[in-house]
């Protein structure tokens, strides 16, 4: 359990260094979109790709902070009749929890596997979105985010469907007493 215990905090640490990143990409997204804004409506000049960097920038602020979300258990999910469930059977509400944390381990990690060949393809061949001689951006940052994401978020879900607790980096508080 020691060994699980240090994997889950250096995937917290991870983890929460993701989550940062995605909050200043956050904070770059607005400053731009502001920026685009005033520079539309002052000057009659809208700044080239704001459009193509906004779509580009959400799907890798979701893919950074997911991690974290699920670190600390607030990823979007209906925990009702498990809730319910774990009033008259905590026992069997454990089992089901470690499952669906089992089959979340499993499907992230498919997620990995299958942006695998395409961080490979975007970064050989040079691949790029927008549009050519306005604005344009290489695609394999997004892929690397979604892979080092999905990777990360599996592997927190493998260290909750194994200790059975749903924040297996406070093990050593718990095993303290604390």
């Amino acid at each position: 359990m020691r060994g699980i215990n240090m994997l889950s905090r250096v995937f917290s640490v991870i983890a929460k260094a993701l989550n940062a990143t995605g909050t200043l990409v956050v904070l770059a997204l607005v400053v731009m979109i502001n920026s685009d804004v005033v520079s539309r409506n002052l000057f009659n000049a809208p700044f080239p790709g704001t459009y193509e960097m906004v779509q580009f920038l959400m799907v890798m602020i979701v893919f950074l902070q997911l991690p974290d979300v699920i670190r600390i258990n607030r990823l979007t999910r209906s925990d009702g009749a498990l809730a319910v469930l774990a009033m008259d059977r905590p026992r069997a509400a454990r089992v089901i929890a470690r499952i669906i944390d089992s089959a979340s381990c499993i499907f992230m990690g498919l997620i990995a596997f299958a942006i695998w060949p395409e961080l490979q393809r975007s970064w050989g061949s040079g691949a790029f979105f927008g549009t050519p001689g306005i604005f344009t951006a290489p695609y394999w940052p997004i892929h690397l985010a979604i892979l080092v994401s999905s990777t990360l978020s599996s592997a927190i879900f493998a260290t909750k469907a194994i200790t059975g607790k749903r924040r297996p980096e406070h093990l050593h508080l718990e095993e303290s007493g604390a």
